[in-house]
């Protein structure tokens, strides 16, 4: 058997039925392959797209999500999608093709360094050495993406080890000794935590997306439920408890709310859970949380103290020792009116600072409006995936995700371009909910010719663009902290979108009534096929409140 064709057997067997990528000289065996395999291709328009839409597809899936690129150019180009999967510890295989072996070290033509330059950006690579050894190494990598924190795993294969003749030997099992992640937290770790909680009178459960990569939703609902203790969760973690809900804060961090940012200023215990103290979460490190204990759950050893120091440090896999946690909690029957204080705090914080905006009195779409309308239109029943900015923000803020894996966006290397991709890969991974991308019109720029994989594939996406004009983000710091010296960041040429989207098979609509707006959006989404929606909103607004950088929680400003 062609090892090429090794590889698919070794796909069909880790239960991939698609996969997204693009050809060339080096990979062109594998592509080969693909003729015969069964295996659904989906022939994206730029190898980044190809990574951010099989992003897509694990975020939305839970499956791992695989990309092929050739070498060189091919592969570079995965780089951002491969690092923004590692910031977000998404389960990603990438197969990338490579000179054949003679042309190694000779700045071959398409040559690259795929391992080296890969090697700090991915949890493994693999070089293939010999053929006989791909059916092994792919099993490995699929194990190794999904398993302990997830995260993405390369292959590179030189091309003419890909077109050798092996002995295929179907692979059973995976064993590597040299990689056993811990799943099981430390049961002493574990009663202190319970007794921690029983003891606290301002305690924080703060979720990660770490909490969503080990299906902990039910488990944190049902810890937060047994002690009625407030829950906050990251722009990653949104989804993991149902929002709105009375013990649900809404997001912490910079874009947070004052209610759980507050909160956790003045906690005596916070739990994480999944979550890493980023600097968007702590903003001044040195006054985050001051007056807490923290109790750090993660499966990533890495992760604990990396931030902040964990009084109580639990490695391991967060679904198993949340419910342990809630049997050692609930054995303590602690008293349960002992928060009653605190909630009054809370509330008190709730009614005095809700999240809010100004609405225009005339025509005029707030950005924040139009985001509540699409809530609206949608009835909160979709995928929705967004791009990197302002739109991202207030998606987050007034868009209520009562379901993981329902909020798909680039949190840690805030990617401009991810969202059209990940909205097509969220679509193919998940056909039954409806897929919709919010975007601005500067991220959607940067990679709209993945309208033309939606089209030729027929997925469904809904791009609702929230057209201000400019780099909306970029935009308002320097607004806020650069003395309104505005520097490129005016889009000045506008393409017409509704033309754009018709030139490439989509269905374009413009939206300009304020007062139809929810009508007009529930039309554009019931329209079959990829639709492109352009939504003019008000050109200087500001995401608020806000943290600035560097600043303490205390110090939220808007």
């Amino acid at each position: 058997m062609r090892a090429v064709d090794a590889i698919m057997e070794c796909l069909k067997a880790e239960g991939v039925d698609v996969v997204f990528g693009y050809p060339g000289g080096a990979n062109l065996p594998t592509y080969d392959a693909f003729v015969d395999a069964g295996i659904r291709h989906v022939l994206v328009r730029h190898e980044a797209g190809g990574g951010h839409a099989a992003e897509g597809y694990a975020k939305a899936s839970g499956k791992v999500g695989v990309v092929f690129a050739t070498s060189g150019p091919g592969a570079t180009n995965i780089v951002t999608p491969l690092t923004d999967a590692m910031m977000d510890s998404v389960p990603l295989v990438a197969f990338t093709g490579q000179v054949r072996t003679e042309l190694l070290g000779t700045d071959g033509f398409q040559e690259a360094d795929t391992f080296g330059i890969t090697m700090p950006i991915v949890k493994h690579s693999f070089v293939i050495q010999h053929p006989a050894e791909i059916p092994r190494v792919v099993h490995e990598a699929f194990h190794i993406a999904r398993t302990g924190r997830p995260g993405p795993v390369l292959i590179d294969i030189p091309q003419d080890l890909s077109r050798a003749e092996i002995d295929y030997q179907p692979v059973e099992d995976v064993h590597l000794p040299g990689y056993q992640p811990t799943l099981d937290g430390n049961s002493k770790q574990i009663r202190l935590a319970a007794k921690a909680l029983a003891n606290a009178r301002r305690p924080v459960l703060y979720a990660g997306g770490g909490a969503i990569s080990a299906g902990a939703a039910e488990e944190l609902v049902e810890l937060a439920r047994s002690g009625n203790f407030p829950v906050t969760c990251t722009l990653m973690g949104l989804g993991v408890f149902p929002a709105p809900d009375q013990q649900w804060l809404g997001m912490l961090g910079m874009h947070g709310t004052r209610t759980a940012n507050y909160a956790m200023d003045e906690a005596d215990l916070i739990v994480a859970i999944g979550a890493r103290f980023d600097d968007r979460i702590t903003g001044k490190l040195s006054e985050f949380a001051p007056r807490a204990k923290f109790i750090h759950i993660d499966i990533d050893p890495a992760e604990i103290s990396k931030n902040v120091p964990a009084h109580i440090p639990i490695v391991g896999d967060a679904k198993r020792i949340l419910a342990r946690l809630v049997g050692e909690y609930r054995a303590l029957e602690p008293d349960a009116a002992r928060l009653a204080g605190w909630w009054e705090r809370i509330d008190h914080w709730r009614a005095q600072h809700p999240l809010k905006y100004e609405d225009s009195a005339d025509s005029e779409i707030k950005p924040q409006y139009l985001v509540e309308s699409l809530y609206q239109a949608t009835g909160g029943d979709c995928i929705l995936s967004s791009d990197v900015g302002q739109h991202q923000m207030w998606a987050a803020q007034y868009f209520h995700f009562n379901q993981p894996r329902r909020w798909i966006n680039s949190g840690g290397l805030g990617t401009m371009g991810f969202g059209l991709p990940a909205a097509i890969g969220a679509a193919i991974a998940v056909p039954d909910v409806p897929s919709v991308l919010l975007t601005g019109d500067g991220s959607f720029q940067m990679n709209i010719q993945e309208l033309a994989t939606a089209r030729q594939f027929d997925v469904p996406v809904k791009c609702v663009i929230m057209n201000n004009g400019y780099l909306g983000m970029v935009r308002q710091w320097q607004e806020l902290f650069w003395d309104r010296r505005y520097s490129n960041v005016d889009m000045g040429s506008f393409p017409d979108w509704v033309k754009l989207a018709e030139a490439y098979g989509a269905t374009g609509v413009q939206l300009t009534e304020k007062g139809t707006l929810v009508e007009d959006l529930k039309a554009a989404l019931a329209t079959p096929g990829p639709v492109v929606v352009d939504v003019k909103v008000t050109r200087e607004a500001n995401v608020y409140p806000m943290i600035a950088p560097g600043a303490a929680a205390r110090e939220m400003v808007g």
